[in-house]
């Protein structure tokens, strides 16, 4: 019964949460691949430790002939996204106690003022996430041998999801017009889809680049192993860690937040993008290029991050 049950989350999950989740597992594979073998022990070792109501450790497979290393890749990249899987209110306990929706951003209010960027302050009631104090808190509770594995477990599948949400630029961006005097929620509200369209139907900026791989990239009906490794191997050939090194800034999580700001200003609100109306090809474009050096970059600081943290 306990394993049916266990089946029946991972499905619905998978289903719901399909960064989505290619681009939380693509990033955390790519940190994977960097992470020493000490670094990966400790990593798996503390995520099993999971308190048993968050069911983080339920996504480790036991039961299974498949090679211990492939189980544990499969469980550090399901770990990137159980901060997703978490806002299920189907599971009310786990939801009210492990799901916090302002972890996921960072919004800094800005508009277009004569063709120039304005910064402004934060609308009335409108706190603008917590991305980026919550990344710096992570990391402390990971190096602090005084806390237990347990709590450490919660924050390692934090810290693996957020890092990889602040290199979405539009989790860093609330673009303030007359429309949206109180931001457009990192795109959320600025629909892609035509007027009228069933809100089932709609579809709006933040999704299309959250999903920027899939709509780029023919998944069909691949495996996680199948189909991460090889859009992986395609991002890190395109941006090495070789050409990467001087830009990881290893723990300024304040600088990671500034370079995506900067990305949303300069290239996701260009004139030719309209309300109502799909981008451009030539926009997609731009937005997959963007994406997979960003991608490339998020999985290479994480994975260094947690070298050191884990490394020795």
């Amino acid at each position: 019964m306990r394993v049916a049950r266990l089946l029946l989350v991972f499905v619905l999950v998978s289903s719901v949460f399909a960064w989505d989740d290619v681009g939380h597992k693509a990033t955390a594979y790519i940190a994977w691949q960097l992470m020493s073998p000490q670094a990966r022990e400790k990593a798996v070792k503390i995520l099993l430790s999971a308190p048993e109501d968050s069911h983080l450790a339920v996504f480790f497979s036991n039961y299974s002939a498949r090679p211990l290393e492939v189980r544990q890749l499969e469980f550090f990249m399901m770990a990137s996204v159980w901060a997703d899987v978490v806002r299920d209110r189907n599971f009310p306990v786990r939801n009210s106690k492990y799901h916090k929706s302002d972890w996921h951003y960072f919004d800094k209010f800005w508009k277009f003022e004569n063709g120039k960027v304005k910064l402004l302050e934060n609308p009335e009631g409108e706190s603008g996430g917590k991305a980026v104090e919550k990344l710096f808190e992570l990391e402390k509770i990971l190096r602090d041998p005084s806390v237990q594995d347990s709590e450490k477990a919660i924050a390692l599948a934090w810290f693996l999801h957020i890092a990889g949400d602040i290199h979405q630029p539009l989790h860093n961006s609330a673009k303030v017009t007359e429309a949206f005097p109180k931001g457009d929620q990192g795109g959320n509200l600025f629909l892609l889809t035509p007027k009228g369209t069933p809100r089932e139907k709609q579809e709006n900026l933040h999704w299309f680049w959250d999903s920027i791989i899939i709509r780029n990239i023919e998944r069909g009906s691949a495996c996680d192993l199948d189909f991460i490794p090889k859009i992986t191997e395609m991002i890190t050939a395109e941006y090495p860690l070789s050409s990467m090194r001087n830009k990881l800034e290893l723990g300024k999580y304040d600088k990671w937040h500034e370079e995506a700001f900067e990305i949303a200003v300069t290239k996701v609100y260009p004139p030719t993008l309209k309300m109502f109306e799909m981008p451009s090809e030539e926009y997609r474009k731009e937005a997959f290029r963007i994406s997979k050096q960003q991608i490339a970059l998020a999985g290479y600081r994480i994975g260094e991050t947690l070298n050191q943290i884990f490394g020795k």
